[in-house]
């Protein structure tokens, strides 16, 4: 596609998909619409960067489809003060979006390609308020806390580690259950010991490596 084309499809996607799935905060349509997407689709996948669709990243992992990150950022309600514990990088586009919303980003990805590519394309855009590493947050979520999380792969349940990184006030977007039905969520954190969960819709998207392995918790 020419330039005239790109933002013709850009314009679309957020006229035609993300703004329709009730994705309505100008803040958040204004960064998608900022981000170049088609910047951080794979090369091989570069017509589909603005479809309907999730988008294959490789090792059956997947870029979320416009309408989910649409809103995966308006649910968070990120404000400039804000810092955000990313679960999967995947390409980085969501990674940039949330750059832009946020004051600092930490991006964890199990895939060290991945993190490769990412970095990459994140710097080339001059997204400098993030630091992506190689880790498996099943693992290595630690014990630091942050206003906002956004876990990119599904889960089988919601680990208690990830409610436990978050600040009182804070907000974590997360897809939990199995196949054929899937629940995207938004759980926000009331106090030291409780937190409240609103269901947004159904969707589907693979799993994050290792969630099936995970300890699981009961609530």
């Amino acid at each position: 596609m020419n330039p005239t084309e790109i933002e013709q499809a850009r314009f679309n996607m957020i006229e035609q998909q993300v703004r329709t799935w009730d994705v309505l905060d100008q803040q958040v349509l204004d960064t998608m619409n900022g981000v170049p997407r088609e910047a951080f689709v794979p090369q091989r996948y570069a017509s589909l960067a603005f479809a309907d669709t999730n988008i294959p990243l490789g090792d059956g992992q997947v870029m979320m489809a416009p309408n989910v990150e649409g809103r995966l950022l308006q649910a968070l309600a990120i404000e400039p003060s804000d810092t955000v514990l990313e679960i999967g990088t995947g390409s980085g586009y969501l990674t940039a979006c949330l750059a832009r919303l946020a004051r600092h980003v930490t991006s964890l990805e199990i895939r060290p390609e991945f993190v490769e590519s990412a970095t990459a394309r994140l710097a080339e855009h001059a997204v400098v308020n993030v630091h992506v590493r190689t880790d498996d947050a099943l693992v290595h979520a630690g014990t630091d806390r942050y206003n906002a999380i956004a876990v990119t792969g599904s889960l089988p349940v919601l680990q208690q580690q990830f409610r436990n990184n978050l600040e009182i006030g804070g907000r974590m977007f997360v897809i939990t259950g199995e196949l054929p039905i899937m629940e995207a969520c938004l759980v926000t954190r009331v106090d030291d010991r409780n937190w409240s969960t609103e269901s947004l819709f159904e969707t589907c998207i693979p799993p994050l490596d290792n969630a099936g392995v995970a300890q699981e918790f009961d609530f």
